[in-house]
């Protein structure tokens, strides 16, 4: 007896570019001969403190010495077009053949852009969007090697570096272009030794905000699904045991699910964009000083609420009412709860990791409720587009109350 199953056609959908993936725990010993394949003079951007002070810094000097000319740059906060052009002036008279970022988000973002501006030596204002000049850029950038040390913006694997300015007038704007995608991604989870477990709380909650916003992303397909549903099983397994940290088997497997987290977030989200949270992230950090992963954070649990309500009242068949519940029974490991339970659990859950990891609401960064109003306002970029349901005003600025 024969049995015929009805399937579906897959619906089209476009893959851009990605780096060569290297992943996996002591994979940073390859860096000195990933870095000789692709030239003999180096810019080393990093961070200020964590990779500096391991033994892996003096080593891949003395390495790429031996061969070729180093240079090196810090990078202390999140990057503002001038200290791109900076760096682009600075060292354009040296020849380099091969940039190399090592640290968080901040770090790989500049990186990229400085990657991408050295082979022309113009500003980085001439392509960043939406306070730019428009001209386009069609690169090539410099070969780019990526090395994350904390797991959260997943920018190893994007086409975009997220450059701002903060104050009155601040922006958060990409300069964005498939040329500037890493040659290179080199993903060792033991680099998130150095990361606090506040560090640990914010990244996470930004990688995991990234693979939900997709996984109910408006422009969600299977391939980006079946990616965002990997992470997001890793985060359930993995996040709390990389929070609470050690030198244990269970932390070390913990950090190893959230660094293959944060790298699946950022391949989903340049595949189909983000959402809500994301949306808000934006001005949040460009008008006050909010960690990015913070700003995520503290936001994820009421977004996907609001989100969840929205749909309910407005669009009952959604298919993103699905996905969240599916999320909810995943991370809370209840296959058995019907859907309108699931997706209750799944905003319960977030809720209680915001209060157990202590991440701050938004009033301890300035926010008041006179802004809310401008919040909103600029909260409408590229993120917001793919949102699963188009959110009023109102209920963005409720979302945003609720985190004061």
């Amino acid at each position: 007896m024969s049995h015929s199953t009805e399937i579906s056609a897959v619906s089209p959908f476009e893959i851009s570019v990605l780096p060569r993936i290297v992943f996996g725990a002591g994979c940073i010993d390859n860096l000195a001969p990933e870095c000789l394949r692709l030239g003999r003079r180096f810019l080393l951007i990093t961070g200020k403190q964590s990779f500096r002070r391991s033994p892996y810094w003096p080593r891949l000097l003395e390495v790429l010495s031996t061969v070729g000319m180093v240079f090196d740059m810090v990078v202390n906060d999140e990057p503002n077009p001038d200290l791109v052009d900076t760096a682009v002036q600075q060292y354009r008279a040296h020849d380099i053949d091969v940039v190399v970022g090592i640290g968080g988000g901040s770090v790989l973002d500049a990186a990229k852009a400085i990657a991408g501006l050295l082979p022309f030596g113009n500003s980085v204002l001439d392509h960043l969007e939406g306070v730019g000049k428009g001209i386009p850029y069609h690169g090539p950038a410099l070969p780019f090697i990526a090395v994350p040390t904390t797991a959260g913006t997943g920018s190893e694997a994007t086409k975009n570096a997220v450059l701002s300015e903060r104050g009155e007038a601040g922006y958060k704007k990409s300069f964005r272009h498939e040329t500037l995608v890493p040659k290179v991604a080199l993903v060792d989870p033991e680099l998130l030794k150095s990361c606090s477990a506040e560090q640990i709380a914010a990244n996470g909650m930004d990688a995991f905000t990234q693979l939900l916003e997709s996984y109910v992303s408006s422009r969600a397909n299977p391939f980006t699904d079946a990616l965002a549903w990997s992470g997001l099983q890793r985060v359930g397994a993995g996040f709390i045991a990389a929070w609470q940290g050690g030198e244990n088997d269970s932390a070390a497997a913990g950090r190893s699910a959230m660094a293959y987290a944060a790298l699946l977030s950022g391949i989903t989200l340049a595949q189909v964009g983000l959402g809500s949270v994301h949306g808000l992230a934006s001005p949040l950090g460009a008008f006050f000083p909010i960690p990015h992963g913070v700003a995520c954070g503290t936001l994820v649990a009421e977004a996907t609420r609001i989100n969840i309500v929205a749909m309910q009242t407005r669009e009952p068949k959604h298919i993103a009412l699905v996905k969240y519940a599916q999320v909810g029974r995943l991370l809370t490991n209840t296959p058995e709860l019907a859907d309108t339970e699931a997706r209750n659990a799944l905003v319960d859950l977030l809720s209680t990791w915001t209060q157990r990891m202590q991440i701050p609401a938004l009033a301890q960064f300035g926010v008041k409720e006179s802004d809310v109003g401008r919040i909103v306002a600029a909260s409408r970029g590229s993120s917001m587009q793919t949102n699963p349901i188009i959110l009023t005003d109102e209920e963005i600025g409720a979302l945003v109350r609720v985190r004061l």
